[in-house]
């Protein structure tokens, strides 16, 4: 089994930064460069809830189409999925997910 501390010690040392939710108090938040994700322990360590979206204010907006067009959605809140926000979620989601496997 791996030690969830120790893989948000990595984690967090490869630059991410750490937030607790009070809507999730069972994850903690994992941000950078406006990215965010989920992140709970499991039977074999930290594993992400979810998908990956993009930091709007406090909450995270899931990536969706709207009129015809990608956005990051929050509640009423929208924000554009650019292609270089598009870039920098997947470099983010690539570089948790191997931080989460390298460390277990």
């Amino acid at each position: 089994m791996s030690d969830p501390a120790a893989q948000f010690q990595q984690i967090y040392l490869a630059g991410f930064e750490l937030k607790t939710f009070d809507r999730f108090p069972k994850c903690v938040g994992v941000v950078r460069d406006d990215c965010i994700a989920l992140l709970v322990s499991g039977p074999d360590g930290l594993q992400m809830l979810g998908r990956p979206g993009w930091q709007v204010g406090e909450v995270m907006g899931v990536l969706t189409e709207v009129g015809g067009r990608q956005v990051f959605q929050a509640k009423s809140e929208t924000v554009e999925a650019t292609p270089e926000r598009l870039e920098k979620l997947r470099r983010f989601r690539d570089d948790l997910q191997n931080l989460i496997r390298t460390t277990k």
